[in-house]
Parts: C-alpha cells; sequence; structure tokens
C-alpha cells in the first residue's frame, strides 16, 4: 500500500491525464511491478484495439506423464491475465456429450505407444470417433506433442484434428505439432489463440515471452567402464548395472533419461539378406537416411515388431493376402515371402526408423561428476512358439563388454525432479523402478540436502533380487535414508508388494505428505502404479477424514504443484 503522502502526490499526478495517457501510465507502473505486459486488465479491456469479443474458451488435455496437464495448466494461466475466462478440462473426466455446448475448444494432447492416445484419454478419442456427432457450432484447435524419433509423431493429435473436421467444426487455428522441446511453439500457440479469439487488431501486438531453449538433441559418444548383474545367480531375473563414461561432460538432472537407438540382432539381419537375396551393399534411400541394405537393416530401422500400416505396406508390395497383424520383418518373409530382390528393396524402404528406448538414469552429476552416467537395465526375456527372445534394447544393453562404445542422448523430464534440499521426499519404485531414486540419494547425500528420504522397494526375493542392497544400506547408516520400507513378493506365503508396505505406514505417510513431501513413483504402469495410486487415495481419504473425490483433488492438486509425479512403463 502506498503511504499517504505518495498517495497525494499520484493523484496529483494523475488527476488531469488523458484516457492515453492513463492507459500508458498503467503499463509503466505495470512494467516497474515486473508484471508482463498488458497484465492491467482494465486498460486492456478498454482500449478499443483490444476489444475482448469472447467470453471463455475450454482448453483441455490428455496426458500420460503429466506434460500435458502442466502445459495446460500454464498457458490458461496465460490466457486468463489476458482478460479471457478459461475453463481447464481433463479429457479423463470431460463428458463428450459436452461438446455440443462448446463454442471455443482447444486441445493439448501427447501420443503414447504406437500412434496410441493417453490411456486416461481414450474414452474421450473413442467416443468422438465411434459417434456421428454434428459440431459445426465448434471452433477448434489442436496442439499435439511427441517426439520425432518416433514413426507415429504426434499422432493422436492428427487424429482428432481430422476427426473434428470431419463431424463439422471449424478449424481456427491450425494443428501444431511439438517436438520435445515444446515451450517456445506452445507460448506462440497459445497466443495465436488469443489474436483469433479476440479478433485483435493491435497494430504491434505483444508476444507471449517464454524462456530461451534448445533446439534438437545433443548426442555424446560413450564408452562403457562397468557391467554388473545386479541380481545373485539364483535369480529368475537379470538386471544390469551399465556404467558409462565420456570424453565430453554430460549435461543432466537426477530424473532425467538416457535415450538409446538399439541395434537389431546380427543374426537376424544376416537371415533377413538370405531371405531376401538383395546385395547388402546396395545403397537403399529412406525417408531419413541413405545407406546400405545391411547398415539400414543393422543400425537404422525396425525390423523387429512392425506397424500394422507397415504390414499392410508389405503386402501391397508383395501381393500376399496378409491379416491385420503385428510381425517381425524375418516372421513376415517367412510366411510371406518376396518374390524378388527388387521387392525387397522396396520393403526395406517403407520402414520405419528405429526408435529410442528411453532408460532412467540412476547416477548423480553431483556424485559421480560429469563424465560419467548409469543406467539399470532389466533384460526382458519372452516366449513366441516354444522359442525364448531378448526385449530388443535390454537384449542390446544386456551384452555389452566393458570398453564398448555407442550414441546416446539426455531426455529431460521436466515433471521428475527433485524439490529444493530442505524438502521432504517419498519414494516408492520396486524393481528397476529405484534407477532414479538411486540418482536422487547419491544427489541429496553429496549436496548434503536436509530434507528426509524415505524409500518404499520391492521385488521377487530378499537374497537374489534386493537391488542396490549395500548402497542401500549404507544409505541407512549414514542417515541419508531416513526409513526404508522392502516387500519381497516370493518370500511370504501371501504376496506382499509396495502398496502394502504404504498401507502399513498410511499414518506416517500422511504426516509427511502434510508436512509437504513431495511424491515419486517409478516402475511398471500395469499393475504397480495403478496399485499405488489407489492405495495412495485410501490412505488420503482415511487419514484426512475425506470422501474418495476429495482424496482424489487432494492427490490430483498434489500433482498440479509438482508435489507428485510418475515416471512409469
Amino acid at each position: 500500500m502506498l503511504s499517504e503522502t505518495k498517495f497525494n502526490i499520484l493523484k496529483q499526478i494523475s488527476g488531469d491525464f488523458s484516457r492515453d495517457e492513463t492507459i500508458w501510465a498503467s503499463g509503466y507502473l505495470a512494467g516497474l511491478a515486473g508484471a508482463p505486459v498488458g497484465i492491467a486488465q482494465p486498460a486492456l479491456q478498454n482500449n478499443p484495439d483490444h476489444e475482448i469479443t469472447v467470453k471463455k474458451i475450454t482448453l483441455a488435455y490428455g496426458t500420460e506423464t503429466g506434460n500435458s496437464k502442466k502445459l495446460a495448466t500454464e498457458l490458461a494461466g496465460i490466457i486468463k491475465k489476458k482478460g479471457i475466462q478459461v475453463k481447464l478440462a481433463d479429457l479423463s473426466q470431460y463428458k463428450p456429450k459436452d461438446l455440443i455446448k462448446e463454442e471455443f475448444f482447444f486441445v493439448i494432447i501427447s501420443t503414447q505407444g504406437e500412434g496410441e492416445p493417453p490411456m486416461l484419454a481414450k474414452k474421450f478419442y473413442d467416443h468422438i470417433h465411434e459417434n456421428e456427432l454434428i459440431l459445426t457450432q465448434l471452433k477448434f484447435g489442436i496442439l499435439a506433442l511427441g517426439d520425432s524419433s518416433y514413426p507415429q509423431f504426434c499422432k493422436t493429435g492428427e487424429d482428432i484434428d481430422f476427426r473434428f473436421e470431419i463431424l463439422g467444426a471449424e478449424r481456427i487455428i491450425p494443428l501444431k505439432k511439438c517436438d520435445i522441446d515444446y515451450e517456445q511453439e506452445a507460448y506462440q500457440w497459445i497466443e495465436h489463440i488469443f489474436e483469433v479469439v479476440t479478433k485483435t487488431s493491435a497494430k504491434n501486438p505483444k508476444s507471449v515471452s517464454a524462456p530461451k531453449i534448445s533446439t534438437g538433441r545433443k548426442k555424446y559418444w560413450g564408452t562403457v567402464s562397468n557391467i554388473i548383474n545386479l541380481n545373485d545367480i539364483t535369480s529368475e531375473k537379470e538386471t544390469y548395472h551399465i556404467e558409462i563414461e565420456t570424453d565430453e561432460a554430460i549435461t543432466y538432472q537426477p530424473g532425467d533419461a538416457l535415450g538409446i537407438v538399439p541395434f537389431n540382432p546380427k543374426t537376424v539381419v544376416d537371415e533377413i539378406i538370405a531371405l531376401t537375396g538383395i546385395d547388402p551393399e546396395k545403397q537403399i534411400k529412406t525417408s531419413k537416411v541413405t545407406a546400405s541394405a545391411e547398415e539400414l537393416l543393422y543400425k537404422h530401422l525396425n525390423i523387429s515388431y512392425l506397424l500394422k500400416t507397415t504390414v499392410a505396406q508389405y503386402a501391397m508390395i508383395t501381393g500376399h493376402q496378409i491379416p491385420e497383424i503385428r510381425l517381425g520383418l524375418l516372421d513376415l518373409l517367412r510366411i510371406y515371402p518376396v518374390k524378388n530382390a527388387e521387392q525387397s528393396e522396396e520393403i526395406i524402404a517403407i520402414l520405419t526408423s528405429q526408435a529410442p528406448r528411453l532408460y532412467s538414469i540412476s547416477s548423480s552429476p553431483e556424485a559421480h561428476g560429469d563424465t560419467e552416467i548409469h543406467i539399470t537395465v532389466a533384460k526382458s526375456e519372452y516366449q513366441i512358439d516354444d522359442q525364448k527372445r531378448n526385449g530388443l534394447c535390454s537384449g542390446f544393453l544386456s551384452e555389452f563388454q566393458e570398453g564398448n562404445e555407442f550414441e546416446f542422448y539426455i531426455q529431460e523430464t521436466k515433471h521428475f525432479k527433485l524439490p529444493q534440499s530442505d524438502k521432504d521426499i517419498i519414494m516408492i519404485g520396486p524393481g528397476t523402478g529405484i534407477a532414479p531414486f538411486r540418482s536422487f540419494l547419491w544427489e541429496r547425500d553429496a549436496a548434503g540436502a536436509e530434507g528426509r528420504n524415505w524409500l518404499f522397494f520391492g521385488d521377487r526375493n530378499f537374497i537374489s533380487d534386493f537391488l542396490y542392497q549395500s548402497e542401500i544400506q549404507d544409505f541407512l547408516k549414514t542417515e541419508t535414508l531416513t526409513h526404508l520400507d522392502i516387500a519381497f513378493s516370493r518370500d511370504t506365503s501371501q504376496k506382499v508388494y509396495v502398496q502394502h508396505k504404504l498401507e502399513q505406514k498410511a499414518q506416517e505417510v500422511f504426516q509427511w505428505l502434510e508436512a509437504g513431501a513431495s511424491l515419486y513413483v517409478c516402475g511398471t504402469k500395469d499393475p504397480m502404479s495403478k496399485d499405488v495410486e489407489e492405495t495412495l487415495i485410501n490412505i488420503i481419504q482415511n487419514q484426512g477424514k475425506r470422501n474418495q473425490e476429495e482424496a482424489r483433488i487432494y492427490l490430483e492438486e498434489l500433482e498440479l504443484s509438482g508435489r507428485y509425479a510418475k515416471d512409469v512403463y
């Protein structure tokens, strides 16, 4: 508040201001206060050059990891400051029948797996595709989030954009497809929305400021310096701790992931070349690279689990009648052979690029330096026709030996970060879900963080599957780790999982949350993360004396504030 003296001076100075001078002074004072240009809503609303003709828009989001939700919340705040009322809607709860009531409807949505919608948005996605809605009153725009390394880049956003148009809605801004560095384009998108829906005629409209961001991915060349199987010889599992060294400094933070494009098994590539009769040195051009047939099959292309669309293209080229299935290229060639080497060249040209795989980083830049990085990899095994096969990337990595070199990049995970050093954290990470929490503990230990740390870990057997056991015990001794609760499902007559340990400590868990602790979950999405979330809701409901809906809202507010984060797969 101004003192009386200063207030009287301000009244005296401003008393004779013209309307334009008043608007200018309002913006000037807002600038001195550090507010963004245009934050003074009365000036904006009264300025005929910025006449707001729209009262309300809906900004909906569909999310899997939380990125779309956080971005939508941030962008809604920006547009509200410009004088437009925004209804923020989660597509997992949005009633599709309400679309006929909407005038301006904007969507931020990610794409999962092989071009699929986020699990929580699937009901909305299916409804608009399975029903012939009449949306002629609807004006819309779509912001699609994705990763261009994957073949079905922003597919869900494309699908919704196309479907809305088919249903008669009016696209008032073009589909915006954003890669992993999406912030700048997202800010431009929300500014475009403001300009279109308000029909602004300002001669020099102010753009929304956004933080400077990197473009593209920084690639690193690493050498394997150590590889250890963390499981005992008696275990049915193989989980590898892999240490990688580089000549140049690596920029990353705890919670980030390491991305790698695996090579295909050489034996499989050799058999494909033998079956097709193609010259392995034949130069072939694909959508992203030109190289020899052998190099393309070995290093660049997906041959292990083809998309249905790729199988359909294969059928067109070869003339075979192939059902709508997904198969590896080798199996396709065995069942539906090609006629000649020329057909083989056509098929190689339609194969999609090998998608990168992401692994949570398990090292700490503070503790391990900036030229060393660690990952924790569970070797995936499965049976097909009584033959044991390995997961492509986990098999590739598990066969590494010291001295092997490979290229990788860092994938920043914006939502999965440590809080301030004095804040408490609760970490729930069974199996390889321990990886980022090893990073968290080493980082907090090295930095001397004051916040308390509580770990819930689980696996099959204590003797054979207690990953990083000696390190965790050392963290307990040094009190870096305040609490440790472990659940080994095969060691008891009744299986015990991490959610059961959470239930046993319900009162203390809730006390930590009420005191400001951040909560993290890492590991398998289904069923682990779902079971853990339901347990957390029950804890909040019972310990906080809330009903189920209030408990869900409590957890959602934790997520929106950055205090509840999931890294699940």
